[in-house]
């Protein structure tokens, strides 16, 4: 305590040297902890304005919108990622394919060898052969070129081919990332869902305490019998342990949640509140137009009929025939291409023009040409076939969703007359008309539409984005 007082007494001392001629506003001082907090006020405000969308306000909690959520389970999804390296390897294929019939095939080779002497056989195999001397030492040096000029349009509808594969595989990255996205909102929703049932079942058992706490009191008065209070404490019982099962389902949703979003199993997601989407209302058939200009079915059934007719050009182009230009330059040394031979260096560059026809492909390619047709024909039945899938889950999205707007219409009308019914019954009870009966029925009947309601709201925002996935415009 000495040691304190005089380290108090040294700063004191070296403040009055410091401001010796200054005289402090004592009203001024009074007033600064109040300055002070405002200030820090002041701070942590400003930094919560600039901080990022996605906060921990814990170690353990996530507070998420749902196109963060989107951002998030696009980011960790492995399914996206193999479908993103799918789409690069399709793309580099069509690459490789224009490059194939734009650049000619070049080759450079060279050799160095050694040769013996020619053995001549004047008097028979069996015989003594006469040495004839040669050049033992051959080096050559050159190259090749071969360009595609006509080989029955093969390449250019490998390159048509390979681009519609490129585009079928953007297609289907886009619809694994519509499918994610509908996941992780139905994902988010049943969170949400369980959330609110939280707070409306913690809500409905404090009034139930309330109420069991008149009906002691009216019990002790006489007025009400004992069976009424056990059988509101058996009602509140049961209640609490609808709320520990409410809770497990909190869990089971965050942690599903969770691995979608690449979080750890214990995050606790906090997702904040999605009102009912007020879009403009459309007839079924503008769904259905949308849906057949992004649909992703239907746009990949699309693609696969292309590639179908290109294979089947394919097939037929095997009775055309190929013209190519090629060359070929080298140096050479012995020159043993033309008579006389010489040991010196010698060079020769050749070029020319190559035509072939396959006759054989003429009856070989007979029942080729009839598989490639027949597979059209089987693609363009699957064509017509995911168009009608693609009406009828688009009506049946657009019908779930009107139909889920109805719920909430009816649910508000449901919670409203439960309240009046449990207030009547309420009154009429501690007034002695009504039995103990009545009044849990009426409570249980005010709890389950407001279940009801929060359900319907619920219900139709997974049925909304049901509806664009479906439509492709997710």
């Amino acid at each position: 305590m000495a040691r304190f007082n005089k380290n108090m007494s040294f700063i004191s001392h070296h403040k009055k040297s410091r401001t010796s001629n200054f005289v402090p506003d004592q009203k001024l001082e009074s007033h600064m902890p109040r300055i002070i907090v405002l200030f820090v006020f002041f701070v942590f405000q400003q930094l919560a304005l600039v901080a990022p969308a996605v906060t921990y306000a814990d170690g353990d909690t996530l507070y998420l919108s749902l196109p963060e959520a989107w951002e998030k389970a696009e980011l960790h999804s492995r399914l996206i990622e193999i479908q993103r390296k799918t789409t690069a390897i399709a793309l580099e294929e069509y690459k490789d394919a224009k490059v194939e019939l734009l650049f000619p095939e070049i080759s450079v080779k060279g050799t160095a060898e050694k040769a013996s002497n020619i053995p001549i056989y004047e008097n028979g195999l069996f015989a003594k052969p006469t040495q004839h001397e040669v050049i033992h030492t051959l080096y050559h040096l050159g190259a090749e070129f071969y360009q595609i000029l006509y080989h029955g349009n093969k390449y250019r509808l490998k390159i048509k081919a390979d681009k519609t594969l490129h585009q079928l595989s953007e297609v289907q990255e886009n619809k694994i990332i519509s499918d994610i996205r509908y996941k992780t909102a139905s994902l988010y929703l049943d969170l949400q869902r369980c959330l609110l049932f939280k707070d409306l079942i913690i809500q409905d058992i404090a009034d139930q305490e309330d109420q069991l706490k008149e009906i002691k009191s009216f019990h002790k008065n006489g007025v009400v019998l004992k069976s009424d209070v056990l059988r509101v404490e058996l009602d509140l019982s049961k209640r609490k342990m609808a709320l520990v099962t409410i809770d497990n389902d909190i869990l089971i949703a965050n942690q599903k949640l969770n691995i979608i979003l690449g979080e750890p199993d214990e995050r606790r997601v906090l997702p904040t509140l999605i009102d009912v989407k007020k879009e403009e209302k459309h007839a079924y058939a503008y769904y259905l137009e949308q849906a057949l200009k992004h649909s992703f079915s239907y746009h990949i059934s699309e693609k696969q009929t292309e590639l179908s007719a290109i294979n089947l050009r394919k097939v037929k182009a095997n009775v055309r025939p190929n013209i190519g230009i090629y060359g070929e330059f080298y140096y050479a040394n012995p020159q043993i291409f033309l008579a006389p031979y010489n040991p010196y260096w010698y060079s020769l560059g050749i070029i020319g023009v190559k035509a072939t026809f396959p006759v054989s492909a003429i009856y070989h390619n007979i029942h080729k040409v009839n598989a490639a047709k027949l597979e059209l024909e089987k693609e363009e039945e699957a064509h017509h076939h995911t168009e009608d899938m693609v009406r009828q889950e688009v009506k049946e999205a657009y019908l779930r969703y009107e139909e889920a707007l109805k719920q909430i219409a009816v649910s508000q009308v449901d919670v409203k007359q439960a309240e009046e019914n449990a207030r009547i019954i309420k009154n009429t009870y501690f007034n002695q008309t009504s039995l103990i009966t009545d009044l849990l029925d009426a409570d249980i009947q005010l709890l389950q539409a407001r279940f009801e309601l929060a359900s319907a709201r619920i219900l139709a925002q997974n049925k909304y984005y049901l509806l664009q996935n479906v439509i492709g415009i997710l």
